[in-house]
């Protein structure tokens, strides 16, 4: 099982690929490693942070039964290829109790991620984001 380590300053979070999940969102997400990134927080959705994809993962079909309310540690990608909802995808982590939305209503993504290791400082983590603003933060594939 490949695991997905993600660091910003003193946090350190392991995660497991949910390969089986979300097979072709986790081949993205694996293409974009090493990845470093700035973690933000999420405006509509409550205890959440992410980052913003653009159109990188447009090609990125739903998979599965795409979540829209993720549990504290869960890791969804949102591709962003709907329009009439939001033009930009997310790599979403979910830190609390959350519903994933956006200004247009409703979002959902794939499970590509949980967190296994470190969810114990991932609420103190995601309230630094919301109260100090972005963090740069790594993702990096450490076994396969």
């Amino acid at each position: 099982m490949k695991k997905i380590k993600i660091t910003s300053g003193a946090y350190t979070f392991i995660a497991r690929l949910e390969e089986e999940k979300s097979p072709e969102s986790c081949r993205w997400l694996l293409s974009m490693l090493p990845w470093t990134d700035s973690m933000i927080h999420v405006s509509w959705s409550g205890n959440a942070c992410f980052f913003r994809l653009q159109d990188r993962a447009w090609s990125v079909p739903y998979e599965g039964s795409p979540i829209r309310f993720p549990s504290k540690g869960e890791v969804l990608l949102y591709p962003g290829n709907q329009p009439d909802l939001q033009m930009g995808g997310e790599l979403y982590f979910a830190w609390g109790p959350n519903a994933f939305s956006c200004g247009n209503g409703n979002l959902s993504g794939n499970h590509v991620l949980t967190i296994e290791s470190g969810l114990e400082n991932l609420e103190e983590f995601g309230k630094k984001v919301h109260i100090e603003g972005r963090q740069e933060t790594k993702l990096e594939l450490i076994e396969k």
